[in-house]
């Protein structure tokens, strides 16, 4: 795998420069790379133990806010993201997409110098119906929202979608690994 002709060696690459905040951060972007190195195709939902996800730390184009949502399924607010789509090989790819749909700004796009990922995270994912106990191995990017940004989303999976303000963030309990990302994102968008 050569970085410039496949994406998942791009990926590898990264994350083997990634540079973690903390112990459980090396762990799962340990995990990650092996996972990736593994398997040819590590966003496909069809793997037993997992896969990789895209997410996005949808910032306000001020840094002011931080977008978030509550994911009506998993009863938390976690920030926009979720699985590739077939064709996609990138997690820039699925954050972006992600991202647009669940919120529906137009014009979202990739911090042009932070960390990419910015932040890595393995969580478990509950049995649900006929889909098996499995692993989300997130990929975390980074990304702006223009100006004035009007926030139109398809509530399907939400019951909730807002631009947070830094401060406030605390009060809705994002779990140990979100606290990390934000507050990455945090310190690039208000250094």
């Amino acid at each position: 795998m050569t970085p410039d002709r496949d994406p998942r060696a791009a990926l590898a690459e990264a994350l083997r420069r990634h540079a973690a905040t903390d112990e459980e951060e090396a762990a799962d972007r340990d995990l990650i790379l092996a996972f990736v190195l593994r398997h040819e195709k590590p966003f496909d939902r069809a793997i037993p133990q997992g896969h990789l996800t895209g997410s996005a730390i949808t910032v306000s184009g001020d840094g002011s806010r931080v977008l978030l949502l509550h994911h009506r399924k998993l009863d938390r607010w976690l920030q926009p993201g979720g699985h590739g789509d077939p064709g996609e090989t990138t997690g820039e790819q699925v954050a972006l997409r992600e991202a647009r749909e669940e919120s529906g700004i137009r014009g979202l796009a990739l911090h042009p110098t932070a960390e990419r990922p910015l932040d890595v995270d393995v969580h478990d994912i509950p049995a649900r119906g006929s889909e098996p106990a499995h692993e989300h191995l997130d990929l975390r990017y980074l990304v702006i929202a223009p100006e004035g940004a009007i926030v139109a989303p398809d509530l399907a999976e939400l019951r909730e979608i807002r631009w947070v303000p830094w401060d406030e963030v605390g009060a809705l309990s994002p779990d140990r690994g979100l606290r990390r990302a934000l507050a990455k994102a945090r310190a690039i968008v208000q250094p």
